[in-house]
């Protein structure tokens, strides 16, 4: 049986403009000799795309850039001190790299995170809607399905980049700075710096795991819209409202199945012993929002007129 998503496009009279015939069909469209579906736009070519615009180039220097001025805020600012004899994640800042690493991450993970990943999945389809390069791509032919998994692949590799080099890159910076010594906790004690980069590494994993959740909002809204800056807008403001209605007690129990609800919960691997159930509630909450929003994604640009 033919994959209903395998489909191409054609631009010739045989068919209502922005139809999609499906392939192999006998008689439906004539297919030149060589072609391969699976062949068209190959990950590499559309990775190359996205990476030479300008706001891919923007976004990650403005992310790999946070490092260096919350490094110097400290620099100008002097050591932090705590307040009421209780230290927080920003005044153990200057105690390690690690530390510096973490509390970077945790101004960041709120909202600043959020930006770029909306931006490299909202953008991509609509993008090339409001160009008009979206019928060409599909008149090579490129087939639908083809053209939404390599550009949710790309997306999600500049995301994962954008996301995971914060930390990283943070975590050069504060070494250089403050030294490769134990973590020290908010609570009580410290961890060696070994065990502490670890921790580092799942609090930044799960940190883009809870992305998840806006990348399919955003992909969704950027298959139904020809305005980027809508898609975009749109899933940034969706991350922030969800902020808004966790900040209400009286929703409950309710606020569990918000996607920033469980944002934080890696401050459970700050903790002397590993803490996993809240992160794992938070990675299936994320999880489920981004398989529901890329199924619709994928459904409604099937059939979706893209020469009107």
């Amino acid at each position: 049986m033919t994959d209903p998503l395998d489909t191409v496009d054609t631009a010739d009279g045989a068919s209502p403009a922005g139809t999609a015939i499906p392939a192999g069909t006998e008689g439906a469209a004539e297919v030149a000799p060589g072609y391969r579906p699976a062949r068209t736009l190959p990950f590499r070519v559309e990775a190359v795309r996205q990476l030479l615009r300008r706001r891919t180039l923007v976004a990650l220097a403005v992310v790999l850039g946070l490092p260096v001025v919350v490094w110097a805020a400290f620099a100008i600012g002097g050591t932090p001190s705590g307040r009421d004899s209780v230290p927080t994640m920003i005044d153990v800042a200057t105690a390690s790299g690690v530390n510096f690493a973490l509390a970077v991450l945790f101004v960041s993970s709120g909202f600043l995170v959020t930006i770029p990943v909306a931006l490299f999945f909202g953008d991509t389809i609509a993008s090339e809607a409001s160009w008009s390069s979206l019928r060409y791509l599909l008149a090579a032919p490129v087939p639908r399905a083809r053209l939404l998994t390599s550009k949710v692949l790309v997306s999600l590799v500049f995301s994962a980049v954008a996301v995971l080099a914060l930390p990283a890159v943070s975590l050069g910076v504060g070494t250089l700075a403050y030294g490769w010594h134990d973590m020290e906790l908010t609570s009580a004690g410290s961890l060696p710096p070994g065990t502490a980069a670890g921790r580092l590494a799942i609090a930044a994993l799960y940190v883009f795991a809870c992305q998840l959740a806006v990348a399919g909002f955003a992909f969704w809204l950027s298959t139904v819209t020809d305005a980027p800056l809508g898609a975009v807008g749109g899933a940034v403001g969706v991350a922030i409202l969800s902020n808004i209605l966790d900040a209400i007690t009286a929703l409950g129990s309710l606020r569990s199945v918000l996607p920033t609800h469980w944002q934080y919960a890696w401050f459970d691997a700050l903790q002397p012993r590993l803490e996993w159930a809240g992160m794992l509630k938070g990675v299936s909450v994320s999880v489920s929002f981004a398989v529901v929003f890329l199924a619709l994604a994928y459904r409604g640009f099937r059939g979706k007129d893209v020469v009107s």
